[in-house]
C-alpha cells in the first residue's frame, strides 16, 4: 500500500477544499429593471412635488407645492429607433382640487441592462444592471459637459447661471443598499432601491451672506412592482455678490416629489 507523505497529504486536503469552494460558489441573480420601471399604456403615478424657488432677484426663498401626474401613453420609437414609451406629465394645486393641466412629455426607453428617459432632450441612464449594492455607471454621460466653469454649456444653461450643472456628465450613479423599505411624510414603501447620483455641499447652510455657498443633491428611489417613488434634486449657488449694491443673490432650483397614487 503506497503512502503519502504529509506534504502531499495537506495539497490533496487544500485542492478537495478549493474545488469545494469553488463548487459551493453563489451566482449572483439580479432582477429585471423593468420589476423597477414597469411601463404599459395607461400606467400612472401621481406625485406631491414641492418646488423651490428663488424669487425677488434671488433674495427670498419660496416654496411652490403641487400634484404631478406622469400616465404612460404608448409604446413608440425613440429618435434612435429604439421601442420606447411615451409619457405625458400632468399639473395641479397641491390639494387636488383643481383639473390637469398639461405639463410636458418625455420618453422612457427600456434597454436589455439599462433605463433611459429623455426629457428636454436631456438623456440619463436612471437604472443599470446589475441592481446590487454600491453597483456604479456614469448615469448623465449623454448630458453636455461644460469644460470651461461659469462659461455656457451645462445642461441648465441658459436657465440658471450657476456652475453646479459643469460636470453632470461625470457624476457617478450607484446603489445605496436596497432592496429595503423606506418611508417618508408617512408613507411606506417596500422593496425600493435608492440611487444615489450627487451629495455635494460648501458652505451650507449659509450662514454669512459675505460667503459663497453651494448645493448639489440629486437621489432617485425606484419601488419594486411600482417605478418612481421619491426623487429629489437640488441645484443651487449662493453668490456674495461684493461691491454690488444688489447684495448677495441666490439662484438655481430644487423639486422634491414623492409618490401618493399609483394604478
Amino acid at each position: 500500500m503506497r503512502i503519502l507523505s504529509p506534504i502531499r497529504l495537506l495539497s490533496v486536503a487544500v485542492s478537495s477544499i478549493f474545488i469545494f469552494s469553488c463548487n459551493e460558489k453563489e451566482e449572483f441573480i439580479s432582477d429585471a429593471i423593468t420589476d423597477y420601471m414597469p411601463q404599459a399604456a395607461g400606467k400612472y403615478i401621481t406625485y406631491r412635488l414641492d418646488s423651490l424657488v428663488f424669487t425677488n432677484f434671488g433674495r427670498n426663498i419660496e416654496i411652490h407645492k403641487y400634484q404631478v401626474k406622469h400616465q404612460v401613453d404608448m409604446k413608440i420609437t425613440d429618435n434612435l429607433g429604439r421601442p420606447a414609451y411615451r409619457v405625458y406629465r400632468f399639473i395641479r394645486d397641491s390639494a387636488g382640487t383643481q383639473a390637469w393641466q398639461p405639463n410636458g412629455t418625455y420618453y422612457i426607453t427600456l434597454l436589455e441592462d439599462q433605463a433611459e428617459v429623455s426629457d428636454d432632450n436631456l438623456r440619463v441612464i436612471k437604472m443599470h444592471l446589475p441592481l446590487k449594492a454600491g453597483f456604479s455607471w456614469k448615469g448623465n454621460r449623454y448630458l453636455p459637459f461644460d469644460t470651461i466653469p461659469g462659461s455656457p454649456g451645462g445642461p441648465y444653461d441658459p436657465l440658471y447661471d450657476f456652475d453646479n450643472d459643469d460636470e453632470m456628465a461625470d457624476w457617478d450613479f450607484y446603489y445605496d443598499g436596497g432592496p429595503a423599505s423606506f418611508t417618508y411624510k408617512g408613507i411606506n414603501y417596500t422593496n425600493v432601491f435608492s440611487v444615489e447620483q450627487v451629495d455635494e455641499a460648501f458652505n451650507v447652510p449659509v450662514t454669512n451672506p459675505a460667503f459663497y455657498g453651494s448645493k448639489s443633491r440629486s437621489v432617485e428611489k425606484y419601488a419594486k412592482g411600482i417605478g418612481l417613488v421619491y426623487k429629489e434634486l437640488e441645484l443651487w449657488e449662493h453668490q456674495p455678490n461684493t461691491g454690488n449694491p444688489a447684495g448677495p443673490f441666490k439662484t438655481g432650483f430644487g423639486i422634491t416629489m414623492w409618490m401618493i397614487e399609483h394604478n
